[in-house]
């Protein structure tokens, strides 16, 4: 849970300036807000707990105080850090990216900014490490080396794997794909794009996917699309579970309210065993017309419900076996034959070419798209 994204007039306890000791009491706040929920786990970016200082050294004093605080409120708790991450987007330096930036000197910047963002994490604890690429990409094609870019960004990881090695942190990196908004275009647009991206460039040992499926509707796919996507392909490390309006084109952090999308990545979670050590965060905002500090009780509750039903509901799903025994049989040409054959690798062209002149056209077989909705609406 990252609890410091609500509305100004829904913080009474925060003066609205960029002072330490006003990150301090937020702080407190928020550790209160999440006892009284009951949630064990906290989230971070770096420039929402602490004020950029003059130049670096300043700043990270300021992190290190408020690092001091947050160690000493964990232990009165009990909640822990599910994962940090640096905020490598908001600074007007980073108008044209961080490690995919033109100027060596941004690149270097954001080094340093994710070096003690890894520092902050490892001295709490931090079960993972979020990279968040929010301007990775580019406004123009005309002035961009998309292939220099790409280059800079895989080197920007390696060195970050070196250095989590060199101070023997043992989180989970994870990245969180974005098509779009800020820039017109962004290199980790979708978890098919990322997880080509870690492959193409020897990553893949050390990334999983945080999804925020808010992410995935700004791409063009379906709520829990990247969500199965990843899992599917071994590489669902985390969920951020944000949403969106259909009806909006950008990116609204909306506490999720829908059972069925719940559904969908519960099931998906469950089918892979589980999501440890990452977990389902909500970085959300009530709406800024939800203005009393009770909406935000209620909109993280709500939202903490709506994914406990969508557990329930696909648990039963699977328990029920009537899905996906359907999903199985759709397939199940596969098992033996020739699509046994394909299946092992075990059939060439010509194989497959003298499979059709001898047995003809295929007959179509129906999806029963219809069927399949109707019996997941009884779940839900």
């Amino acid at each position: 849970m990252d609890p410091f994204g609500f509305p100004t007039i829904c913080r009474p306890w925060d003066d609205g300036t960029p002072s330490l000791e006003n990150a301090m009491r937020r702080l407190r706040v928020a550790f209160e807000f999440m006892s009284k929920l009951g949630v064990e786990y906290w989230t971070f970016h770096d420039r929402d707990i602490a004020p950029e200082g003059k130049n670096l050294a300043e700043t990270n004093k300021n992190l290190d105080a408020v690092v001091d605080l947050a160690v000493q409120l964990q232990k009165e708790t009990g909640i822990k850090l599910l994962w940090g991450t640096a905020n490598l987007f908001s600074h007007p330096r980073y108008m044209n990216g961080a490690a995919t930036n033109p100027d060596a000197h941004v690149f270097a910047h954001a080094a340093a900014q994710v070096k003690k963002a890894m520092d902050m994490t490892l001295r709490l604890g931090g079960e993972n490490f979020v990279f968040w690429g929010g301007r990775e990409g580019y406004q123009s094609i005309l002035n961009t080396d998309i292939k220099k870019e790409i280059d800079h960004m895989a080197a920007f990881f390696k060195l970050a794997v070196d250095y989590k090695e060199k101070i023997g942190a043992h989180f989970q990196f994870l990245i969180e794909p974005k098509p779009r908004e800020p820039t017109k275009h962004q290199y980790d647009y979708d978890a098919q794009t990322v997880i080509s991206f870690l492959k193409c460039y020897g990553l893949d040992k050390h990334f999983k996917l945080n999804i925020e499926p808010n992410h995935t509707t700004l791409a063009g796919h379906d709520y829990e699309h990247d969500i199965i996507v990843a899992s599917k392909l071994g590489f669902l490390g985390s969920v951020d579970s944000n949403t969106g309006d259909q009806s909006l084109g950008w990116d609204t952090d909306q506490f999720p309210m829908e059972p069925k999308k719940a559904a969908l990545v519960m099931k998906a979670v469950i089918e892979q065993g589980g999501l440890a050590p990452g977990g389902l965060n909500f970085d959300s905002k009530v709406r800024r017309e939800s203005t009393d500090v009770e909406d935000m009780f209620i909109a993280h509750i709500g939202a903490m419900d709506t994914f406990a039903r969508g557990l329930k509901i696909a648990a039963q799903v699977i328990e029920d076996n009537v899905l996906p025994k359907l999903v199985k049989e759709r397939y199940s040409s596969y098992e033996a034959g020739i699509g046994g054959l394909i299946e092992q690798g075990k059939v060439s062209f010509d194989q497959l070419e003298e499979y059709i002149l001898v047995n003809g056209e295929p007959k179509a077989q129906s999806g029963k798209q219809e069927k399949f909705e109707t019996l997941y609406n009884y779940y839900c």
